[in-house]
C-alpha cells in the first residue's frame, strides 16, 4: 500500500496541472494494476477538504461528493474509514467545519464519552460539551 500526500490528491482531484495530474495518475494506476490500494491518512483528508474550500472554491456539497466517490473507490484505503464516514455524514447536515466532525467521530471510535471544546457551533454537534 502506498500512502499519498495532499498534493498529489488534490492534483489528481482538480486536475489543475495537467502535468504533475498525469504524474498523480500514473502513480496510483500504477498501484491498482500491482493488487495495492492507496492509503489517505486523515490528516491528509483534512488539508485536501482545506484546499479544495480555500484555494478551490468548492462549497461543502461538492467536497461531500467528492470524499463520498474517494469512499466508494475500492482501491482509496482511509485511516480509520467508519470514522470518516460518520464525520462526513453529520458535516453534511451541520455549519460545524469537516474537522470538528471527523475530532468528533474520532474521539467517539477512540472510546471518548465526549469532546469539550469552546467553539460554540461544535458544542451542539452529538458527542460534544461546551466548556
Amino acid at each position: 500500500m502506498l500512502g499519498i500526500d495532499t498534493n498529489v490528491l488534490v492534483r489528481f482531484l482538480v486536475r489543475d496541472d495537467e502535468s504533475q495530474f498525469e504524474k498523480a495518475r500514473r502513480l496510483i494506476r500504477r498501484e491498482i494494476v500491482a493488487g495495492r490500494r492507496v492509503f489517505v491518512s486523515q490528516l491528509v483528508l483534512l488539508e485536501t477538504e482545506w484546499v479544495l474550500r480555500s484555494r478551490y472554491g468548492l462549497q461543502k456539497g461538492e467536497i461531500v461528493e467528492v470524499v463520498s466517490g474517494l469512499l466508494d473507490a475500492n482501491d482509496v484505503q482511509f485511516e480509520d474509514e467508519p470514522a470518516v464516514e460518520e464525520a462526513l455524514f453529520v458535516w453534511k447536515d451541520n455549519p460545524v467545519g469537516f474537522a470538528d466532525c471527523l475530532i468528533g467521530a474520532r474521539n467517539k471510535r477512540q472510546g471518548c464519552s465526549a469532546t469539550a471544546t469552546f467553539d460554540v457551533k461544535a458544542s451542539r454537534l452529538p458527542g460534544f460539551i461546551s466548556v
